[in-house]
């Protein structure tokens, strides 16, 4: 095998599900159904959160951004992913590898900082309602996504620069759909503890945390809609929320199987179809669930669809 400065490989072969090579068309043709409605999808959230000026408040302005990272997320592997599906190369370039390991791993630890940001937003707008736009203003929204962003940037670039170093020592096969950190560290030999414990370290911040932030943003929502007394305002609290919970179930469930459960309790095929579930699945349902469940979001797909119509 020819490498590049006796460091790297020029390519990688992903085996993907060459164990289960059956996989392989019904995995293809799903792809090239979800990774369209994805990308529609989020489009549509973020056309109708900009250009209606009823959704211009917080809410929306987090929820166009998780659409713009989903669209990001997904777009980074999918499209690879079609192409070794569709064809009978399996590979990816070094360069292409160092690419989407850069770009899913900035998407999925934003995305997770993101999320918990979503979380104390409603808890504000429920628990302190007088407060809301006081605490929620215009510049504390944009400082709180710049520090999100940076802090993404920040995780995926130390964490990844740190995985690049390892010595792959000739190996060339990636046991996956994709490069993704903890793959690329179980293919690396020689000594690689620090690189784990540095993983470990880097997603209790980046995983837990965020999630111990909203459970206790969630408990506090609870708490309050509890002591609400009308049963159609306890109704609307929890239509508020009910989105945001679903995605942080489909989002958080799969990374934390991946990234913190102990690696010897994963079997070969779990961190594929992890893999698959966050970053296909996931983007691809979440506009559906924030339009399905959200009248003004729908009102204003409605009126949008309406004006695109009547111009014609």
């Amino acid at each position: 095998m020819a490498v590049t400065n006796e460091s790297h490989p020029k390519e990688f072969i992903l085996l993907g599900f060459a164990n289960h090579p059956w996989l392989e068309l019904p995995l293809f043709v799903t792809l090239l159904i979800t990774y369209p409605m994805a990308l529609m999808g989020n489009i549509a959230i973020i056309l109708v959160s900009t250009l209606d000026p009823r959704l211009h408040s917080p809410m929306y302005f987090f929820l166009t951004n998780l659409s713009f990272l989903d669209m990001c997320y997904t777009t980074s592997i999918v499209p690879q992913m079609l192409f070794n599906l569709g064809t009978s190369r399996k590979t990816i370039t070094y360069i292409g590898c160092v690419i989407q390991l850069y770009v899913f791993h900035i998407m999925g630890g934003t995305e997770c900082l993101l999320l918990a940001i979503m979380s104390f937003d409603r808890y504000v707008a429920i628990c302190k309602p007088l407060h809301y736009t006081l605490i929620m203003n215009q510049r504390v929204c944009i400082l709180l996504v710049s520090i999100m962003w940076l802090t993404g940037v920040i995780f995926a670039f130390s964490e990844a620069t740190l995985t690049l170093q390892l010595p792959l020592c000739g190996i060339h096969k990636l046991d996956h759909l994709l490069c993704e950190i903890p793959v690329l560290i179980k293919t690396a030999c020689g000594e690689k503890e620090s690189n784990e414990l540095a993983l470990s370290v880097v997603c209790i911040f980046i995983l837990a945390v965020p999630l111990c932030l909203i459970l206790a943003s969630y408990v506090n929502i609870g708490c309050a809609v509890l002591r609400i007394k009308s049963s159609e305002g306890r109704k609307k609290a929890f239509g508020t929320c009910s989105s945001h919970l679903i995605v942080v179930s489909l989002f958080y469930g799969p990374a934390i199987s991946m990234y913190l459960q102990p690696s010897s309790s994963i079997t070969r095929d779990q961190p594929k179809f992890m893999a698959l579930f966050y970053a296909v699945i996931t983007p691809t349902l979440n506009p559906f669930i924030y339009t399905l469940r959200n009248k003004d979001v729908k009102g204003a797909l409605k009126k949008l669809l309406r004006s695109i119509f009547s111009s014609k």
